[in-house]
């Protein structure tokens, strides 16, 4: 069901959700709700009855105009305590919500989607991820200096996302490239390495970036480099896209 005051759409999982504090189990469910609490991604609530954690009630609330007040909950397991990391709606503006509970994704020490670890937040069912291998003509230039050729991109289409054109190494300068300390986190490709990108005159901080050891879904991409389009110049068969 969706709530248009708050754009609040709420779905019944089918996958085994699991999430862990310190080693212990604090989730296990297979009965999980995905709730789209904001458009770009779900957050899982879960059965109060499939949380084997303690929760401490706070005395604290918090307030949502689409879901109503929660309680906020100490999550205390094995001598563990994750603070203010669990919420129950008593009495939801959604009925859906009745009975469970929201962990915070961040306060837990892992999340597992069946036997798969999941980073960054819930896997969203309607995101696809296409990764394609292609024979187009792409380069990349930087201040009119070209800084990657190549005829074998592997183009990445991801829902919601601009195409992404990744880029064999060897069709790069690497000379112009500097290792970042910079890594993110992506729930449907793994976690970045960043590049910055060193110039005659001056350096791009974290420009491209590279997925050594990415996600089964996103496997073609691993160890090509990307540029994003919106802070370099790439042209795909002569034609700059943006």
């Amino acid at each position: 069901m969706s709530d248009a005051r708050g754009r609040i759409h709420v779905e019944r999982g089918a996958k085994r959700v699991r999430a862990y504090l310190g080693g212990h189990l604090v989730a296990d469910s297979t009965r999980p709700l995905l709730v789209w609490e904001s458009p770009r991604y779900p957050t899982y609530y879960l059965p109060e009855a499939d949380v084997h954690a303690r929760l401490e009630p706070t005395g604290a609330t918090v307030r949502s105009p689409s879901r109503g007040t929660a309680d906020v909950f100490d999550v205390q397991i094995g001598g563990e305590v994750a603070s203010g990391a669990g919420c129950l709606y008593p009495e939801p503006a959604i009925d859906e919500l009745r009975g469970h509970v929201r962990l915070d994704w961040a306060a837990m020490q892992a999340w597992f989607e069946e036997d798969e670890e999941v980073f960054v937040h819930p896997r969203d069912p309607y995101v696809r991820i296409d990764a394609l291998r292609s024979t187009r003509h792409v380069t990349v230039e930087i201040d009119g200096e070209v800084v990657a050729d190549t005829h074998a991109p592997v183009v990445l289409y991801e829902t919601g996302l601009p195409p992404r054109h990744y880029l064999p190494a060897t069709d790069v300068r690497l000379d112009l490239l500097v290792g970042s300390q910079r890594v993110t986190h992506c729930p449907y490709k793994g976690s970045t390495i960043y590049y910055h990108v060193r110039l005659d005159k001056r350096e791009e901080a974290d420009l491209a970036w590279s997925y050594p050891t990415p996600l089964p879904e996103s496997r073609p991409i691993a160890g090509l480099i990307c540029f994003p389009a919106e802070r370099a110049d790439v042209f795909v068969d002569g034609v700059r896209i943006s």
